[in-house]
């Protein structure tokens, strides 16, 4: 069973800095495809960044310059360093996962999904 798991959300100040964590559990990082999104209140899911077996990242343009996603294969787990944030980013942070033939969409359309964790910047 894959499980993924989110930590590292909290409360920061616009221009501030967080990094989240999500450790797998059942799935190895180093395959298929990794990635975040978010959602925040009365919005639909929006894809934030991305990561594939051989380390090919990509970004949403709101993001690019700001956030890096990377991944510690040894630890199992995805990382996203998220500076210079903004009101807009407040948002459930989720990280998605999936198979490598099933990588062709944004990471909110993965099969495997944690149960997210909050980021608010105010």
């Amino acid at each position: 069973e894959v499980q993924l798991v989110e930590s590292g959300g909290a409360s920061v100040q616009p221009g501030g800095s967080l990094r989240l964590s999500c450790v797998a559990t059942g799935y190895g990082v180093g395959s298929g495809c990794m990635g975040w999104f978010r959602q925040a209140p009365g919005k639909e899911r929006e894809g934030v960044a991305g990561i594939v077996s051989d380390g090919r990242t990509s970004y949403a343009n709101v993001v690019k310059g700001r956030f890096t996603i990377s991944k510690d294969n040894a630890e199992n787990t995805l990382y996203p360093q998220m500076n210079n944030l903004k009101p807009d980013d407040t948002a459930v942070y989720y990280c998605a996962a999936d198979r490598a033939w099933a990588c062709s969409g944004p990471p909110q359309t993965y099969n495997f999904r944690g149960q997210g964790t909050q980021v608010t910047v105010s």
